[in-house]
C-alpha cells in the first residue's frame, strides 16, 4: 500500500516523536515522586541512557515503547512499507537494548523494564497494580523485572 502522505508530510509527522518524557514514561514518574523517591532522568554517563535512574538504590528504569523496541505484543506491528528499513533499524534497537541492560547489570545497577503495553491499552494490568510492581522492585533486591501487558 503506498503511503498516503508526501515524504515531506511523513518526515515532519516522525520528527514529532517523542524519545523522552512520553506519556507512559511520566506516568511511572508521577507514582514514583508521590511515593517519595527521587530520581534523576536520562543519565548521560550510564549506558543505555535509562529513562529514570534512582542513584542510591541503584536502580535504571527503562520506559520501553513496544513499536521502537520490538516488543512481542499487540502494539507492535511491523511498517507494511520499508519494511527492511524498520526490521534494521528495530533490530539494531534490540541489540542496543540487551548491551546497555547487560553492561548495566555488570556494573551492579538493577534494572526495570516497563514496557508501554504493561500501561495501555485492554491487555494492560490495570495501573495501581503496575504502580505496585514498581514500587515493590524498588524497594526489593530483585536484579531485573520486566513489566509487561498480558
Amino acid at each position: 500500500m503506498a503511503d498516503v502522505l508526501t515524504p515531506e508530510q511523513r518526515s515532519f509527522n516522525m520528527s514529532r516523536i517523542k524519545g523522552a518524557h512520553t506519556k507512559p514514561e511520566l506516568l511511572i514518574r508521577k507514582a514514583l515522586y508521590t511515593r517519595g523517591f527521587r530520581y534523576r532522568l536520562h543519565l548521560r554517563n550510564l549506558p543505555g541512557r535509562p529513562d529514570i535512574v534512582l542513584g542510591r538504590r541503584r536502580v535504571a528504569i527503562f520506559v520501553h515503547g513496544c513499536f521502537w523496541h520490538g516488543h512481542n505484543c499487540r502494539l507492535f506491528k511491523l511498517p507494511a512499507t520499508r519494511t527492511a528499513f524498520w526490521t534494521t533499524k528495530i533490530d539494531a534497537n534490540i541489540r542496543r537494548d540487551k548491551a546497555a541492560l547487560d553492561s548495566l547489570r555488570r556494573s551492579g545497577w538493577r534494572v526495570l523494564v516497563v514496557w508501554e503495553c504493561a500501561l495501555r491499552g485492554t491487555t494492560a494490568p490495570n495501573a495501581t497494580g503496575t504502580f505496585k510492581r514498581v514500587v515493590k522492585f524498588v524497594e526489593g533486591n530483585r536484579k531485573l523485572l520486566e513489566l509487561r501487558g498480558r
